[in-house]
């Protein structure tokens, strides 16, 4: 019968409280980037990488963008001009309100918005 010698793997994981512990955890993860899963390696990849996760989500909350900003990336991104919104939000000087912060979204231009445009009800509603 031939043994075969397993190597021991130590891993050091502790939760990330600091900066500091932040910034061990984000060099480790560097280093162990690329570990192939069901490997010691890879298990401590992933554990890391929901600790990073969950240390940023406390610390560095990306906040929704509000309705206009939303309408204006919507508009950049799918090439809409301003007159297409005018069948969502009302005649031309009612989308330069909105887009200017000058007329806040009537339910009927929310629900225009999402249906026309897919924009999610959480956001035009924030």
């Amino acid at each position: 019968m031939i043994k075969l010698r397993q190597k021991k793997y130590n891993m050091n994981i502790k939760p990330i409280k600091t900066k500091k512990d932040y910034n061990d955890a984000i060099a480790r993860m560097e280093k162990l980037w690329g570990a192939k899963s069901r490997t010691p390696e890879g298990d401590e990849l992933d554990i890391l990488a929901t600790l990073i996760d969950k240390y940023e989500e406390e610390h560095f909350p990306i906040e929704a963008p509000d309705a206009v900003e939303a309408i204006k990336y919507m508009m950049e991104e799918k090439g809409i001009e301003r007159k297409e919104l005018e069948k969502a939000i009302g005649d031309k000087s009612k989308v330069s309100e909105v887009l200017n912060r000058k007329r806040e979204l009537s339910k009927r231009m929310i629900r225009s918005l999402h249906e026309m445009f897919g924009i999610p009800y959480e956001i035009l509603m924030a």
